[in-house]
């Protein structure tokens, strides 16, 4: 039992460590550096905000709807 632990782990930690080489041969970025530049990054990072606030808010609304079906329901 011991020993298919070990081996699990073993593989697991392989499996999860092995990308970090492939990430550290990348080039970098240029679009990026280019809409950094030019002040267009902040434009990128406001609007995945805005979704990302989206998706919460619709997630918190269907729970708190999936909630109310279920107390009436029990």
């Amino acid at each position: 039992m011991k020993t298919k632990l070990y081996t699990l782990f073993l593989s697991l930690s392989f499996l999860i460590l092995s990308p970090l080489s492939t990430f550290a041969q990348m080039p970098e970025a240029e679009m990026a550096d280019t809409f950094r530049a030019e002040g267009k990054i902040y434009v990128v990072v406001a609007v995945l905000c805005i979704i990302f606030v989206g998706i919460a808010a619709y997630l918190f609304n269907l729970d708190r709807k999936i909630s109310k079906l279920e107390k009436d329901a029990g």
